[in-house]
């Protein structure tokens, strides 16, 4: 059960914050006037998944399939296994979009259990000091809607999807409601915020494509002056032209 000063944060909207364009479960799409129906629409309980995939499950004769997915393998929390998966895993993918639906995916990585359960409904991974574009938590104060996919690539070859709605917090209003958070981090980096993710769908995916990898020792050229090897410009970026630079002579 969430602590209620968690229950607080949920329940209050940030102010001003633009409305994300979102499916609805009647299949109408805030902002979006013409949106396709949802076949599955005024089934109660609602099923799991967009009015888009619905659709789809419809046009291409997957419902039965589908339904057997949702039935067995979709959760709206986190059970004892799911919990314990997230506690061992070094990586996450996180995807989020803005307002408008446009889409980025942003790679966070740290030691085993760097991604915090909270309870069976609440997860959280920190945000440390980086480019400063804030690309992820910008889209997430539009659009609170997120999917993560964790992987083990090494051991069990399986994935889980963590799909939610997300709420970025600082560091010490989260540590006021879970006083247990971590107070060591990997190479003494101290989060500057935290993102919180309301559970609203968890599920697996499935082992059959996911390549098996072994762990190396990384060396890291922290102190080396070379781009390449640092990373910092590895695709050789740096210095040329992009549409939003002013032109000569502007």
């Amino acid at each position: 059960m969430a602590p209620p000063a968690m229950l607080d944060l949920e329940m209050a909207e940030p102010s001003e914050s633009p409305k994300a364009i979102s499916p609805l479960r009647n299949g109408t799409t805030a902002g979006a006037p013409d949106t396709p129906h949802d076949p599955f629409a005024g089934r109660e309980p609602a099923l799991p998944g967009s009015a888009g995939e619905h659709l789809l499950q419809t046009a291409y004769g997957t419902e039965k399939r589908a339904r057997r997915f949702y039935d067995d393998q979709v959760l709206d929390r986190l059970n004892t296994e799911m919990q314990e998966f997230v506690a061992r895993m070094e990586m996450a993918f996180i995807a989020t979009s803005d307002k408008h639906g446009e889409c980025d995916s942003s790679l966070r990585a740290g030691p085993p259990g760097f991604i915090e359960v909270l309870d069976d409904q609440h997860l959280c991974y920190p945000e440390y000091r980086g480019n400063g574009v804030l690309a992820s938590l910008g889209n997430i104060s539009e659009n609170p809607h997120v999917g993560i996919l964790m992987v083990d690539f090494v051991t069990d070859l399986i994935g889980l999807h963590v799909n939610g709605k997300a709420r970025i917090v600082e560091d010490g209003d989260l540590r006021q409601i879970y006083p247990a958070l971590p107070s060591e981090f990997d190479r003494g980096r101290t989060p500057e915020r935290w993102v919180v993710v309301q559970v609203e769908e968890a599920y697996i995916h499935c082992r059959k494509h996911i390549p098996r990898m072994v762990p190396v020792l990384r060396q890291r050229n922290w102190g080396s002056d070379d781009v390449k090897r640092k990373g910092g410009d590895y695709f050789g970026a740096k210095g040329q032209p992009r549409p939003w630079h002013e032109s000569v002579g502007s």
